[in-house]
C-alpha cells in the first residue's frame, strides 16, 4: 500500500497529482515511489488538527513533555536505519548523518525540558497606576503549517515540530518531495507513543501540495525553510490572512581569516563550512576573506586540501564527501562552474563534476573573485568557495556585510578582542569564532535582511509558537 501520508492517526494513500520518485544521488536511481497528497488530503489533515487543538492544549505541560522524551526515545531506538536511509536518500557521510540524528534526539529532549518547566502561564505584571491587576497568559499560536527542506531532513522538521507540540499547537507537516522518507519516523512514533490523533499529520507532495497547505486558510502560522524563491511565495500566502509566520531562508555567508591565524586550523575551518553537506545548507561559508599577509600560503594549503578530500558513496566507502542531493541540484551547480568559465575565473581546485556515477561535483576553489560575480553574490548551495583578499579589519567588515543575505559568519584570529569586535559589527544572525558550525539547541537560529524573518531554536522557538495574552482588571 502507498500510505505515506499520515492523517488524523491514519496511515492513507497519496490522492494527489503528482507521483514522487524517491532517488539515491550516490547513483542516480530511484528506490521508492509515493503519491502526493491531495488538496482535499491537505484540507483533511488541517482539518484534523484544528479538531485536535482544543485537547491538546489543554493537555497538561508534564504529558506533553512525556510525549516529547517519546519521541527522542524512539528517535534513538530507529537509529541505524534512519542513519542509513540519511545515507541512501541524502548522499551524507555516515558521520554527518549521525549528527543529524543526534541533533534530532536533543531537540526533543531540550523542548521536553522546557515543557516539564512549565514557564507561569499566569505571571503578574507590575502597574504604575493603582488599582489595576494586570497578568500575562502564554498561549499555544494554534494550528501550524511546517514545511521542511531536503538538505537536512529529520534536524529541521525537529526544530520545528518539538517546540511546536512543547507550546501545546497541533501540527500538519509537509516534507521535502526529494527527501520525503524520513519525517515518515514521526509519524510512526506519534502512533507508537499514543500522540493523539490529529495532534501531527504528515503530508507529502511536490508544489500543488506545498501551495494548498501555505494557502490554507485553517493555520493560525506558518513555519517555512527552503530557497528564497519559494518562501516569498509562502510569504504571499500567508499575507492574505494576515497571519505570522517563520521564514528561514537563504544565506551566501563570509568566514575571515586574519594573517595571525594558524594556517593549517584555518583551513580546517573553511574546508568544513563548505563541504559539510556537499555545501548545501543555508550557512555555508562560501565567501573566504583572507588577509593579505596570510593569504598565499593559506589559498595554497587550502587548494591541497581540498584536492585531497575523498568524494565517492557514503553507503560502499570511507569518504570526506558525499553527492549532492538531486539531480537538479547538480545541474545547478553545473550551471555555476559554466558562469565562472564564462567569466575567466581563476580555479584553484574543482570546478568540475566528479567521473563517477551520481551527481557528484569536486570541492571547488576561486580566488580572487571579484565583487559583481554572481558566484560572490549568490547562494550556490553547493561546495563551491569563492575568495578575495582583504588588507585591515574594516575593509573585511564592510566586504563580509555586503550582502542582501546575513544569516551567519565564522571569523578566525588569535586575537580574541579583535574577534569579538568583528563579530559583534557583522550583520547576520550568527557569529562562530574560531570553530567549526557547531549548532547547540540552546542557541538561536535564524537571520537578518533575506535570510529570512524570526528565529528557531532556544527559547526563542518556543516563543515562536506562543502567543502572548494580558488580562487587566481594575479592583475598584
Amino acid at each position: 500500500m502507498n500510505t505515506f501520508n499520515y492523517i488524523d492517526g491514519c496511515w492513507v494513500e497519496g490522492q494527489g497529482i503528482d507521483c514522487i520518485t524517491v532517488h539515491d544521488p550516490a547513483l542516480g536511481v530511484p528506490f521508492a515511489e509515493l503519491m502526493a497528497a491531495s488538496t482535499a488530503q491537505v484540507d483533511l489533515a488541517v482539518t484534523a488538527a484544528r479538531q485536535a487543538l482544543p485537547a491538546w492544549k489543554a493537555t497538561p505541560a508534564s504529558e506533553r513533555a512525556r510525549l516529547l522524551h517519546g519521541f527522542a526515545e524512539q528517535l534513538t531506538a530507529r537509529r541505524e536505519a534512519l542513519i542509513a536511509l540519511q545515507m541512501c536518500n541524502n548522499g551524507k557521510p555516515r558521520h554527518e548523518a549521525e549528527v543529524d540524528l543526534d541533533d534530532a534526539v536533543a531537540t526533543f529532549t531540550y523542548y521536553a525540558a522546557l515543557a516539564e518547566q512549565s514557564p507561569a502561564s499566569n505571571r503578574e505584571v507590575p502597574l504604575a497606576v493603582q488599582g489595576f491587576t494586570s497578568r500575562t497568559r502564554l498561549e499555544p499560536i494554534g494550528v501550524v503549517g511546517l514545511i521542511v527542506p531536503w538538505n537536512f531532513p529529520l534536524v529541521t522538521s525537529a526544530w520545528k515540530l518539538a517546540p511546536a507540540l512543547a507550546a501545546g499547537c497541533t501540527v500538519v507537516l509537509k516534507p521535502s518531495e526529494v527527501t520525503p522518507l524520513a519525517e515518515l519516523a514521526y509519524g510512526e512514533i506519534a502512533s507508537q507513543i499514543g500522540l493523539p490523533a490529529g495532534v501531527l499529520n504528515i503530508v507529502n507532495g511536490k508544489a500543488e501540495t506545498g501551495a494548498a497547505l501555505s494557502g490554507h486558510p485553517g493555520l493560525d502560522k506558518l513555519s517555512f525553510t527552503g530557497s528564497n524563491g519559494v518562501g516569498s511565495q509562502v510569504m504571499r500566502a500567508s499575507a492574505a490572512h494576515c497571519r505570522p509566520l517563520t521564514l528561514e531562508l537563504g544565506g551566501k555567508s563570509a568566514i575571515i581569516v586574519f594573517d595571525d591565524c594558524d594556517v593549517q586550523q584555518a583551513v580546517d575551518w573553511i574546508i568544513a563550512g563548505i563541504t559539510w553537506n556537499a555545501g548545501q545548507m543555508c550557512s555555508a561559508t562560501s565567501r573566504l576573506l583572507v588577509q593579505e599577509g596570510i593569504a598565499d600560503a593559506l589559498l595554497s594549503q587550502l587548494q591541497s586540501a581540498l584536492t585531497q578530500l575523498r568524494v565517492g558513496n557514503p553507503s560502499r566507502e570511507e569518504v570526506d564527501m558525499g553527492p549532492l542531493t538531486s539531480q537538479a541540484q547538480w545541474l545547478k551547480v553545473a550551471g555555476y562552474i559554466a558562469s565562472a568559465r564564462d567569466e575567466g575565473l581563476r580555479c584553484m581546485a574543482g570546478g568540475k563534476a566528479v567521473d563517477r556515477d551520481g551527481w557528484f561535483v569536486s570541492p571547488t576553489l576561486y580566488v580572487d573573485v571579484p565583487a559583481s560575480s554572481r558566484l560572490w553574490q549568490e547562494e550556490i548551495f553547493g561546495p563551491v568557495l569563492c575568495a578575495q583578499r582583504f588588507s585591515t579589519e574594516q575593509q573585511a567588515i564592510e566586504h563580509a556585510n555586503d550582502s542582501r543575505f546575513g544569516l551567519v559568519a565564522t571569523v578566525c584570529s588569535n586575537d580574541l578582542q579583535r574577534a569579538e569586535r568583528v563579530a559583534d559589527s557583522l550583520e547576520v544572525g550568527h557569529v562562530w569564532i574560531n570553530s567549526v558550525q557547531a549548532v547547540f539547541v540552546e542557541t538561536s537560529w535564524g537571520g537578518t535582511k533575506a535570510s529570512g524573518i524570526g528565529r528557531e531554536l532556544g527559547p526563542w522557538g518556543l516563543s515562536a509558537y506562543q502567543a502572548v495574552k494580558h488580562v487587566t482588571r481594575c479592583l475598584g
